[in-house]
């Protein structure tokens, strides 16, 4: 007899396990599938083992400049092992609490390989055996890998993927990353702040290309000032690992061809959504063109019963985006069961803030400027910078600025982009007054308290409409 369900989820990520939560909620009898660590690559190996590390770096950092707050430090190193072994240390904890919540939830959990075997089966193969599992709806949460490049393997010696960058055998002595994105530019931040030569190649014009263009221009030179090599419109053009280094040829933006040794590749060229083997040509799921699964706003795929969430369904992949279209694929599963206490909603992702956690911090939420424009908004749009701003001084994190862009006609707030310390921090007061509609006069009308630097925030929406108080 198969394990009888209300829902399976096949993968325990942030989409994931949240969903199967939500379903425990909601009177659901739920299970939950996953072949390697419950926590999925967020909780082991992504965001927040990613953090840790940046945190060791950020503060080897401030103890490097203690004499800058009238400190005194004296003989500092770094211990890379030690930095990896409390990174791994995170993410053990964190996937322990996950175990924890998926025993007080009275969630099934079955560790294996899932696939789905016809309408509302699941089959998961593990050491054990086999075993198949029914329910009435289904969730997929298989997420995404790592993208390779082009006729080059990452073997985790010279060629490294962020899974290899996270537990390093070595510290590299001159690391080169390709690709510019979150990914790329936080593991670059943090070799670079641990000590290591290191290089940015970007295909594109500028560096983190989806934020927006004043940002992409501060981030580039604020990295440049720390002592990094970036490489815009440029691409790797051929790859050779060695014993001891990695030949690297580039094509720069003029043309012309560069080869540089280094000691070790970070490929960060974005990533694939895990969708083979897990059953979708059996059962009929239609892929996008992107061959990720195609979904409705309600996470609906186009056969009866079988829902997907985030990184497997396309952009933005991330981790806050997983757990939201989870909420709202479980709620929508309950509606269908009969459920009248569940009103779920199709995300917007214009609502969807994103964080990069490099040195200096970026996040953002909504319409770039040029976007805006692009979309036929007539815009306006404010800028403050840190160094207006009390706090930012007295914390020695005068770096960086918060600009915010306005329909110029209704005085919608389109979007927000920030450069600087704890922005990621920060870009959630945006969110939030996105996603309530808010416009100019209520983000005016806001008290801000003193000092803090949420106060640039209030101040970049004043300058949209020329009434900045500090500048």
């Amino acid at each position: 007899m198969a394990d009888t369900y209300d829902l399976i989820v096949l993968g325990s990520g942030p989409g994931g396990y949240v969903a199967a939560i939500r379903a425990a909620q909601l009177g659901l009898k739920t299970a939950i599938v996953e072949r390697e660590n419950l926590g999925g690559i967020c909780l082991n190996w992504g965001c927040i083992p990613t953090k840790a590390l940046l945190r060791s770096a950020e503060i080897f950092h401030y103890m490097s400049h203690a004499k800058d707050y009238g400190l005194a430090a004296e003989k500092i190193s770094a211990d890379l092992d030690a930095v990896v072994k409390r990174s791994r240390g995170v993410a053990s904890q964190l996937n322990k609490g996950v175990t924890g919540l998926m025993k007080k939830n009275k969630i099934a959990v079955h560790m294996g390989e899932g696939k789905l075997a016809g309408q509302g089966k699941l089959e998961v193969k593990s050491e054990k055996g086999t075993e198949t599992l029914s329910a009435k709806h289904i969730i997929i949460a298989t997420g995404a890998r790592a993208r390779d490049l082009p006729g080059v393997k990452a073997d985790g010696k010279r060629v490294w993927t962020y899974r290899h960058a996270m537990t390093p055998s070595e510290m590299p002595t001159k690391l080169l990353v390709i690709g510019s994105g979150a990914i790329g530019i936080e593991f670059a931040s943090f070799y670079n702040d641990m000590g290591a030569d290191v290089t940015v190649v970007e295909m594109m014009d500028r560096i983190v290309p989806v934020e927006d263009a004043e940002v992409s221009a501060f981030l580039e030179k604020a990295l440049k000032k720390q002592g990094m090599t970036i490489l815009t419109g440029a691409r790797t053009e051929k790859v050779t690992p060695g014993d001891k280094s990695v030949a690297v040829t580039i094509r720069d933006k003029d043309g012309k061809e560069v080869v540089g040794d280094f000691s070790h590749v970070i490929v960060a060229i974005g990533i694939v959504p895990n969708v083979e083997n897990i059953g979708l040509e059996e059962v009929g799921v239609e892929p996008d063109q992107r061959f990720h699964i195609k979904t409705d706003g309600l996470c609906r795929t186009n056969v009866p019963g079988v829902w997907a969430i985030g990184d497997v369904t396309g952009p933005p992949w991330l981790a806050h985006k997983a757990s939201h279209e989870g909420v709202i694929a479980v709620e929508a599963i309950a509606a269908e069961l009969g459920n009248k206490d569940v009103h779920p909603h199709p995300l917007d992702v214009r609502n969807i803030p994103g964080c990069t956690y490099c040195r200096p911090q970026v996040a953002s939420v909504g319409l770039t400027e040029a976007a805006a424009k692009e979309a036929g908004y007539e815009v306006k749009a404010g800028t403050f910078p840190f160094i207006g701003n009390g706090k930012a001084i007295a914390l020695g994190e005068a770096e960086g600025f918060i600009k915010t862009v306005f329909d110029a006609k209704t005085g919608e707030l389109l979007g927000a982009h920030m450069v600087g310390a704890e922005v990621t921090e920060l870009i959630q007061g945006y969110a939030v007054g996105k996603t309530l509609e808010t416009t100019e006069a209520e983000l005016m009308n806001t008290v801000f308290p003193h000092p803090t630097l949420s106060e640039m925030m209030h101040e970049s929406v004043l300058a949209a409409y020329g009434r900045a108080m500090h500048i």
